[in-house]
Formats: structure tokens, sequence, C-alpha cells
């Protein structure tokens, strides 16, 4: 059954292939992806003999274990290719994280257990190997199973002539920053280098031997993918891998090198939030703010910006005339209000949760912490209807903008037709929003060779990135749960958040339920209890206190929780944490150095007040 809908998909997509003419399979791009495949499928065979073979004690765990890096390095030659033309297929099958997750059918949803190549790394380089050889042989049979009959569909099929032959190469690039050298795709294993230059040679092949590059000069490209792959062949330490040289040097230069090449149309622009055009991970074009909005790019304009702003801070508009959008996001404190809870409309009263910054807000594909809102538009309805907040209605808003003279000035010049109804309100509040993005801070311009930082930031930076786990959660490069490398879905983490900081005793799991009951009915399932989106950590040395609840009052006894394995890690009971309970055993220097680097992602420069 939890192959059903894929298997569907996958039939429908082939479908559409065999009557595409863009489609041949004699052409030089499907002879080099089907070897791959076929390499790939090879090494599957291999992996499934070997997992019976251990289940009958007739090889090493060690031999196992080579067998599956094996499979893995396979699968990273050809990953460029899979994964952006079959995302969910990779996403959801091939390379699943070890994590539970929701099929959604209509209006309701399964919850399925995880599967695929990350989970095998985790469990067969795990201490319980031995005792999990059943379930070892029954997930690589059915990753073997399910990738075979994608493959048989391939052969049958012929597969897809791109229409942007880098940009299928350059996601791949953003991949083994975000998710290889992090160590987010080998979480048992922590294979990052070996399994980043097969994602670097399959590139290269490509680049090699397709017949559309020869018209390219491509020997500068070639010339760098070979200085990468001998730099990750001398790296061995995963702790003290240097991810900054390794970005500046090699990977940076790289992806915007590929950039430079005679693109044709996006291919991304109705999936992706990423920016196409983009030449740096760390300046503020990387993601596009009109693909996480209903607002479109011609309908923004700097009288909108305006009006979005003057209503922002309106507080008539609200039920009592004493709340305004600004009563919880102060520019002053980086669109926070520094409560623990925001106050609500009901003196002395609070609402459930803290608030958080509304820099960056703009990208994400879910909103509030429980993520109840799919569009930022939708949360400010939210926001609006909440008997703690605004409590009132579109109705009432568009009313008393009716009847003000410098609203009606206001909607003339921000939009052609004047109107003011919901649908211009909304697009008005979007636009002020949107503005808010935050790539200016002393670390982004440190990356982008504009100036320099204190060593502590840098060491922090590649703790966040390798010892501390901290950026498996907090993807590059907008540090939040805005998952890589198309950035169109956000995560929700369980981590058994306490009441109280870890120094107050005792230590108790907070209330709050988070996910669970966000009435979003396909998502009612026992994984988000205690589930919560995962904010971003640009400028969050402005935004205490932290989490949720708001219990942290330092960013020290933040990274001290993480430090501890969350709930989990402290001996108490959580269902489903997805967090490590693993200690991170970082000592006071390497905190400071992550504060240090955290306190580097600081820019206001966008502040409009």
């Amino acid at each position: 059954m939890k192959s059903f809908s894929f298997l569907i998909v996958l039939f429908i997509g082939f479908v559409i292939m065999s009557f595409n003419p863009g489609y041949n399979e004699y052409t030089t791009t499907n002879a080099i992806i089907s070897q791959g495949l076929k390499n790939f499928k090879d090494q599957l065979v291999v992996l499934k003999s070997d997992a019976h073979l251990f289940q009958e004690n007739k090889i090493s765990k060690e031999g196992l274990q080579e067998s599956l890096k094996k499979a893995r390095n396979s699968y990273k030659e050809i990953e460029f290719y899979i994964a952006y033309h079959y995302p969910e297929f990779s996403k959801t099958t091939i390379n699943a994280a070890p994590l539970f997750h929701i099929e959604s059918t209509g209006t309701a949803a399964n919850t399925l257990p995880p599967e695929g190549l990350q989970v095998l790394d985790e469990l067969i380089f795990s201490e319980e190997a031995n005792i999990q050889k059943d379930k070892i042989v029954e997930l690589s049979d059915f990753l073997y199973n399910s990738y075979n009959d994608f493959y048989l569909s391939s052969v049958k099929n012929g597969l897809s002539e791109e229409k942007n032959k880098t940009l299928l190469l350059r996601i791949e690039l953003i991949r083994i920053y975000t998710m290889g050298v992090t160590g987010f795709d080998t979480p048992g294993s922590l294979n990052v280098f070996e399994e980043s230059i097969h994602a670097l040679r399959g590139i290269e092949n490509y680049i090699k031997k397709d017949d559309y590059f020869k018209k390219i000069d491509t020997q500068k490209a070639e010339k760098i993918l070979v200085a990468s792959i001998e730099y990750l062949s001398k790296s061995t330490n995963f702790e003290t891998f240097d991810r900054i040289e390794f970005y500046k040097t090699y990977l940076q230069p790289l992806y915007e090198e590929l950039g430079n090449w005679d693109n044709s149309p996006d291919d991304l622009k109705e999936i992706s939030g990423w920016n196409t055009n983009n030449k740096n991970f760390f300046s503020d074009d990387f993601l596009n703010p009109y693909f996480y909005t209903l607002l479109k790019p011609a309908e923004d304009n700097a009288n909108l910006r305006s009006l979005g702003k003057e209503i922002f801070f309106d507080e008539s508009l609200s039920n009592n005339t004493k709340m305004s959008c600004a009563s919880c996001h102060l520019p002053e404190n980086a669109f926070t209000d520094l409560k623990a809870k925001s106050l609500s409309n009901v003196e002395g009263k609070t609402v459930l949760r803290n608030s958080p910054s509304l820099y960056n807000a703009v990208f994400a594909k879910r909103f509030f912490y429980d993520m109840r809102a799919y569009y930022l538009e939708q949360q400010v309805e939210h926001v609006i209807y909440n008997e703690q907040e605004f409590n009132t209605s579109y109705q009432s808003i568009i009313k008393k903008l009716k009847i003000n003279p410098e609203y009606k000035k206001a909607f003339k010049k921000a939009f052609k037709n004047g109107n003011i109804d919901k649908q211009n309100f909304s697009k008005a509040l979007s636009s002020y929003v949107a503005s808010l993005y935050s790539f200016n801070s002393d670390f982004d311009k440190f990356m982008r060779n504009e100036k320099e930082i204190s060593e502590d930031a840098k060491k922090g930076f590649n703790l966040f990135m390798g010892k501390a786990a901290c950026a498996t959660c907090h993807f590059a490069p907008n540090f939040s749960g805005l998952v890589p490398p198309f950035y169109n879905e956000n995560e929700s983490e369980v981590l058994g958040v306490t009441k109280n900081p870890l120094q107050f005793l005792p230590i108790e799991i907070d209330t709050d339920k988070g996910r669970i009951n966000s009435n979003v009915k396909k998502e009612s399932s026992w994984i988000y209890e205690n589930s919560f989106k995962t904010m971003t950590v640009r400028n969050a040395a402005l935004t205490k206190p932290y989490f949720h609840n708001g219990a942290f009052s330092t960013l020290e006894e933040v990274i001290a929780f993480y430090n501890e394995g969350g709930a989990e890690g402290m001996g108490l009971e959580i269902k489903n944490q997805t967090l490590s309970p693993t200690k991170l055993n970082l000592d006071e220097r390497e905190i400071k150095q992550l504060v240090a680097f955290i306190n580097s992602l600081t820019d206001t420069s966008k502040a409009q007040y």
C-alpha cells in the first residue's frame, strides 16, 4: 500500500513522457543517465543480497556497511538527475529522512514509517544493527523493489531531456552544501566526504559527456570540480572540516560559473523558492519572496509597501482600537516583543505562544508555530479573527478603511482599480512583510568576501554546520526549517521543549502539544504531538526569549538544552522525538563560539518604522 500512490504518480509521469517529443532514448544525455540508473540498480541488488546474508550471519556488519556505502555512492552520482526530475520519489522513497511521515490521500492521511537509504544508514551504522536484521532486510527489499519499478519504467518509456541543463547541477551543489557536508544525508555513518565526491563526479561526468556542453567553455568548471574533489579527498574529520573554505574556494565559484552558462527558461519557478539567477547562497536574492505569497511581482511597488506599513501600525483596525500588528512585532526588537508570550487584547492575559520575528518570515510555506496557515495572507486572517488578538472581521476592517480619506488616497495610489477590499488589503500587508528580508549580516558579508568576522564566529559556523548538528534542522542559508534544495516546504520538530531552562528543577516537558492541535485534519497524527515549526536563527541575538513558550532567556540556555539531546536525551518520556537524543558534548568554549556565529547573523538594515 505504501508505494501505491507513488506508482500512480510515476505511471502518469511516464505516460506524459512517452508522448513528449523532448524524450528520446537515443540522446547522449540518456546514455549517461541510463548508465547511472543501472549502476545504482546493480548496487541495490548487492545491498539486498548482503542484507539477507547479514541476517543469516554469513557476512559481518562491516561488510554490510561497505555494501551500503557503495549503494549510497552510486546513488549520489545520479542524484542530480533523480532528485531533480522525481523529487518526491527521491525524498520519500530513495533517500527519505529516518522519520515517520504523513502520506495524504485527499483529506485523509496515513502515518508511515521511514524508508530508504538514510534510514538504512542510521540503522546499519548503529549499535542496534545486530538486533534489527529483519528490519534491515525489509528496508533493503522494499528499496530495491521500489527502485526497480522506477528503473524498468524508465527503460521502457525513455528519459527526460531538460530544458535547462545546468539547473539540476546547481541544485545538486545546494544539496551537497546544505544536506551533504552537514551530515543530514548520512545520520549514521557521517560519510560526508566520500558521498560529496561521488556527487561531484556525477556532475563532472555529465558535463564531460553530454553533447549540449560541447558548445560551452567548460574548462573553468571542470578545473574547479577536480580541485573540489581533491580537497574533499584529503578531508577525513567531520568535526574539523572547514565548511567556510570549502564554500568560498570551491563550491561557490563552481555554483557561480555554472550559473553563467547559457541557460534556457527556469524549469523550477512553479515548484521552488530558489532564485535560479542567484550567484551566492548568502546574498539577498537567493530566495524569491513572491514564490511564498499570493502577491505577484508585477503587483508590488513602493506605494503598496507604504500602504502595508500604514496598515501594520494602525491600532484602529482592531476591535478595541488598541492593538496593531506592531503590538507584538516591534521593529526595534527585530519585529518581536521580547515577551515570553505576547499580550492579548484582554488586560493581564497573554496569547498561547511567543511572538516570532517577521524578518525573513515571508520565506516559508507554513506559518505559526503549529503550522496551521499555508500562506502569509492566511496567517493575517487568523490574527484578525482571533478573539485574543484583533477580535474582528475583514468586513469590519474594510468598512473602517472605506470611510478614511487617507486610506482612500493610499489605495488609489497602490492599485489601478483603487478598490478597498479584502484582496487588496492582504496584498498591501504581504508587500510590507515581504520587504523585511534580512541577508546583509556580518556573516553574509563575510561569505561574500566583503568583510571579516571574528575567529569565534567562523568556528561557530563550522560547529553549527557540523558537530553541533544545528544545520540538519536549521538549513542554510535561511537557517530555518525551510527545506533545501527546492525550499518549498517547512519542517517541524519534536524537541521536548521544557517548561523552564535546565538549571531550574524539576525538569518537565512543556504542556503545549503544538502541531497535533493545529486543526489541519490530515495532520492529526501522533507524530506531530509536541511538534513545532523550526524558526530561523537569523537575528536570534535580538529576539529573546526563545522557543514557542518563551521560557529560555538566553542563547546559552537554548544551546544547553540541545547539548543534552532534548527531552529524550535527559531521560524524559516523549513520543517520537525527532531531535537526536545523543548528547553533543559541546564545551563552554564551543558554546561561546556558536553564540558568536548566531550574533553575526544580526541584520536589521530593512527595519521600517
